[in-house]
């Protein structure tokens, strides 16, 4: 048991690390925030959690490693994700200035709720760098020999985790003296993680396009 609160312990030092780094999840929570509020927020958030279940399933049933050793299939998804990343990242970047609007103007302009869980799941459950993460910690950091209940008790923490981190985000980012000061400068926001996503898109294409020279 010992040895699997020392895994444990190594799992979630290398989760914190992955789940605070800038990256697509990041990027999108800090723009619903800004942009639409806290209710919005919230919802990409937990979004972003569902999308954890994705990979937190294939990787306990090793479809994760046949996702990796599959050429055609790893392919398809890092080219799926690099072109919705470019698209979202393409939408921010043509963001406007913000006038102040009162509590209630600002909750008319908010996306349904199922659209931003919707958001946050696709960024998830598209981003290939997260395959690769949930790959390398399942098949590296994780021994074989721990038992799959152990495994599933990881994978419910990785879940928690991950929507506990980004709420706490959301929430810090919709502070009332935080928000309004970045409300003025949120157009500014969603420009510059545009622009940042749309990077991280070209990124993608270019090692897609390097995979596909290789292979062909």
């Amino acid at each position: 048991m010992l040895s699997y609160w020392s895994e444990f312990s190594t799992i979630a030092l290398i989760h914190l690390f992955a789940v605070a780094s800038p990256g697509p999840d990041f990027a999108v929570v800090s723009r619903y925030s800004l942009s639409f509020g806290r209710k919005a927020g919230y919802w990409v958030s937990l979004g972003i959690a569902a999308g954890i279940v994705i990979h937190v399933t294939y990787s306990l049933v090793g479809v994760a490693l046949i996702i990796h050793q599959t050429d055609w299939l790893y392919q398809t998804l890092l080219c799926a994700g690099a072109l919705y990343l470019g698209f979202i990242g393409t939408q921010a970047i043509k963001a406007k200035p913000r006038k102040d609007m009162s509590d209630s103007e600002l909750a008319s302009t908010q996306p349904r709720k199922r659209k931003a869980f919707i958001v946050g799941f696709i960024t998830n459950g598209l981003n290939v760098k997260a395959t690769i993460f949930f790959l390398t910690l399942f098949t590296t950091i994780i021994a074989p020999e721990t038992p799959f209940s152990i495994q599933f008790g990881y994978g419910v923490y990785l879940i928690v985790a991950t929507g506990l981190w980004f709420l706490f985000l959301t929430w810090l980012l919709t502070q009332p003296r935080i928000f309004k000061t970045l409300w003025h400068y949120s157009h500014w926001v969603d420009r510059t993680m545009g622009a940042a996503l749309i990077l991280l898109s070209l990124k993608l294409l270019w090692e897609w396009a390097n995979l596909i020279e290789l292979i062909g």
